[in-house]
């Protein structure tokens, strides 16, 4: 479309080319578009107006439906009127018309072209401003169809009808997101729309906000800085954020509950390279990858908003943002005592950021080339200071302030790009920050002296040592303050000379301190001792002291200079340590003592072997294998003896705990069990006294048992179990446990009843008793320790001896606990 230089007739429009209608299609007015866009009434108005009279309540709902339709009605006239007006104040300054001839010229022209005369509207005033929502305009059109059909040209009205209600909105961030939505957004298929405003400290304000429940809008009205938010993420990368599906990411935002698994787009909102806010946009479906021409119309809308938070302040209503002067910062930059600059941001003509203008430098930067200050004086950063843009990020550090107003701040940071390349000063503190539209520069230069004075004065502070330097001409003695705490003086007293270090050491110290003197005062060597200090407060500290000779020319002696250091706490650990070692020793002695009389006395009692038992038609077995480390020695024991009435009593022991204290205790029970056993008594009786033994005769300790009375002529064993494992049977190549019987560990209660049971045994016939050491593993549970110790005694050797034999040698068992086993074969 191009404009006339001059009016043209009526109907006249040769000097003008407008867009052709349809073929066959009516140039349809704007009222009727913007109404049908909102939709006609309700089918069953019209229904009820073809049948009988309609009710009251009928006739009152087709009033409501028909204000609300000619409210929206107007509402569209009213978006429109202003494009339509802004068109017509076009035409008036191109063509040199009066107003009333511009609106016939914008009426005749729109009816040639076959459009409405909101879209010719828009169409002059793109084609007039060129600016960043005309070129996504004719993008937009051209990427879609690439006609001229009215029905796609209704993107250009739309992002113009969005402007609009964003000028006219001015500082009214709410009714900004309100037009965003219902113009630009909504026909998108957004549902919501957020407008942040970012904080100097980075904090995130809902400025304005649509298609949000206000409780909602309440609960996210402001966001503290460092909180992860899709906002917050978009602000941090400085780029717009496509989120696809806003599940998958984890983010949290306003309207999460609503719509989880929307899309999201969050767009900085940027002038000049300067942030103000982020404009977020909600869909309600997962959002597909979208057409660069959709993008551009996006960051196109952020603009907008752009424009009018640069003068919010917290709200509606608020006055706008009044910005500091520039001459204001400039005087206090002129009262600081470390350098600073000024900077303002330099843009092209189309609004971008290329670099920063030096607005103002103080008089305590010195320039590293050594110009003057009026010549740094409204330079370009980086034409004046390219370094700026290499190492250290310097100039992308006062970007991202400029841009956010988050302040940064940074200690012992590279400033080579400002101060040179002199080593003790390209180090410094920095603080960057912004002002308005000013980004102030300060910067600290650390004096490298200073601070190794004050390193070197926390290190003697801390390793407790003090200087001293004694002249010998003029008898002048030098001490620093940490020397005169160690010796507990004030700072006014005189320093103690080296020839009266005697007079404040103990006595016994005394040919110590007078060695150490004639090494240094007459043999000129350095020298050191270790003395004890006496201090005027009663104290007596052990010290340390370092020191040597000078010399001039001549090789005469003429000063002494050295170092005192408090080794008290050193000494005193030295003995505690001492001490400790001493004790240790003994305390090993007596471990060792202890371990080697109770492994004396199980082996007095129980040797791994035995000689055979003499029983008919019964051959009998045992073996113990003691703990590997021998101050485990435990309380395992096992006992076959025949009593008096023929039978065999044969049984296995555990008692709880290792050292002297548990072999005494198997002593106890098993001499015990030994005479009760001649009562005749069966073993579940034998074992209810010996747990009363175990819990009142023995201090307490706990044990369990395994006890048999085998019975030659009948060839039946009673057996009972007192938390015991069973014993295993091992028959025709088969080993299996017998019954786990009822019996509580010795000595838990004051009485207890154990269960017995009798087993008939065949000829060839092998029983097993074992402890818990034979099978016990610390990664394993007892049932699968147990199934490996009966596919072992599966294999039954020719002798019992050998059969007990092969059982400990393929023990797997990890626990290093003593073992016991009885075995018994019939013959």
């Amino acid at each position: 479309m191009t404009i006339p230089a001059q009016p043209t007739e009526p109907g006249d429009a040769r000097s003008l080319p407008v867009p052709a209608a349809a073929p066959g299609s009516a140039a349809p007015q704007a009222g009727n578009r913007l109404e049908s866009a909102e939709g006609a009434g309700p089918p069953e108005a019209d229904a009820r107006a073809e049948g009988a009279a309609p009710s009251p309540v009928g006739r009152l709902a087709a009033t409501v439906d028909r204000l609300r339709r000619e409210v929206r009605a107007a509402q569209a006239e009213a978006d429109g009127r202003a494009l339509v007006e802004l068109a017509k104040g076009i035409l008036v300054e191109r063509l040199g018309c009066g107003p009333a001839e511009a609106a016939q010229q914008l009426s005749d022209l729109a009816e040639q072209a076959g459009t409405t005369a909101l879209e010719f509207a828009v169409d002059v005033i793109n084609q007039a401003a060129k600016d960043r929502v005309s070129e996504v305009t004719e993008a937009f059109l051209a990427a879609v169809t690439g006609t001229e059909d009215p029905a796609e040209r209704s993107a250009a009205v739309r992002l113009r009808a969005a402007e609009s209600g964003a000028l006219a909105a001015a500082h009214d961030t709410q009714a900004v997101a309100d037009s965003l939505l219902q113009h630009a957004l909504g026909p998108l298929g957004a549902v919501a729309v957020a407008i942040w405003a970012v904080g100097s400290d980075g904090s995130l304000t809902l400025a304005g906000s649509a298609g949000f429940s206000p409780g909602e809008a309440e609960r996210w009205r402001y966001v503290p800085p460092d909180v992860a938010t899709v906002a917050r993420h978009a602000l941090a990368e400085g780029s717009t954020q496509w989120i696809g599906s806003l599940g998958g990411t984890g983010l949290p935002t306003v309207g999460r509950q609503l719509h989880p698994g929307g899309g999201r787009v969050a767009v900085p909102a940027a002038t000049a390279g300067r942030v103000h806010g982020i404009l977020e946009i909600v869909w309600p479906a997962p959002l597909p990858p979208q057409p660069p021409q959709v993008m551009r119309q996006v960051e196109a809308l952020a603009e907008l908003c752009a424009h009018t938070l640069q003068s919010y302040v917290g709200g509606p209503g608020r006055q706008p943002v009044v910005l500091p002067d520039a001459s204001e910062l400039m005087d206090l930059t002129d009262g600081l005592h470390d350098p600073a600059l000024v900077l303002v941001p330099h843009v092209d003509a189309g609004g971008k950021l290329l670099d920063f203008r030096i607005q103002h430098v103080n008089d305590r930067f010195l320039d590293p080339a050594g110009r003057p200050r009026a010549v740094i004086n409204g330079a370009l950063l980086l034409e004046a200071y390219p370094m700026a843009a290499g190492g250290g990020d310097l100039f992308q550090r006062i970007e991202r302030v400029h841009a956010t107003g988050e302040p940064f701040r940074a200690r012992r940071m590279s400033l080579t790009a400002l101060v040179g390349e002199v080593p003790l000063a390209a180090v410094a503190d920095l603080s960057i920050s912004r002002h308005g539209v000013c980004v102030l520069l300060i910067w600290r230069i650390e004096d490298e002296a200073a601070r190794l004075a004050s390193l070197l004065q926390n290190a003697q502070r801390l390793g407790r040592i003090g200087g001293f330097e004694e002249d010998l001409l003029t008898g002048e003695t030098t001490w620093n303050g940490q020397l005169f705490a160690l010796y507990g003086r004030p700072l006014s007293s005189p320093p103690v000379r080296l020839e009266e270090l005697s007079a404040h050491t103990h006595p016994d110290d005394a040919v110590i301190v007078g060695r150490l003197l004639r090494t240094l005062l007459h043999r000129r060597r350095p020298a050191s001792a270790a003395f004890r200090l006496q201090r005027p407060d009663g104290v007596t500290r052990h010290m340390r002291i370092v020191a040597e000779p000078v010399l001039d020319t001549d090789g005469r002696l003429v000063a002494v200079r050295g170092a005192y250091q408090d080794i008290s706490s050193q000494h005193w650990t030295e003995v505690a340590l001492a001490a400790t070692r001493d004790q240790l020793a003994q305390t090993e002695q007596q471990a060792s003592e202890r371990s080697r009389l109770a492994l004396q006395l199980q082996h007095a009692i129980m040797p791994p072997t035995r000689a055979p038992l003499e029983a008919p038609g019964l051959q009998v077995a045992v073996r113990y294998r003691p703990a590997e480390e021998e101050h485990l020695v435990g309380g395992d024991w096992y006992d076959a003896v025949v009593l008096p009435s023929g039978l065999v009593m044969l049984c296995v022991g555990d008692v709880a705990g290792h050292g002297i204290e548990a072999a005494t205790s198997m002593v106890v029970l098993r001499n015990a069990l030994r005479g009760l056993a001649v009562t005749g008594a069966g073993p579940g009786q034998l074992l209810s006294w010996l747990n009363i033994v175990a819990h009142h005769l023995t201090g307490s300790i706990t044990a369990t048992a395994v006890c048999g009375l085998y019975d030659p002529a009948r060839h039946t064993l009673r057996w009972a179990r007192a938390g015991h494992l069973p014993p295993v049977l091992v028959r025709e190549a088969q080993a299996a446990p017998l019954p786990l019987l009822r019996g509580m560990l010795l000595g838990a209660v004051p009485e207890t009843v154990y269960e017995e049971e009798e087993v008939q045994l065949a000829a060839d016939d092998t029983l097993l008793m074992y402890t818990d050491g034979l099978i016990e593993r610390r990664d394993r549970s007892v049932e699968e320790s147990l199934t490996q110790l009966l596919v072992q005694a599966r294999t039954v050797p020719p002798t019992l001896d050998q059969q007990l034999d092969r059982l400990l040698t393929y023990s797997r068992s990890d626990t290093d606990d003593d073992t016991c086993i009885v075995g018994i074969r019939l013959r």
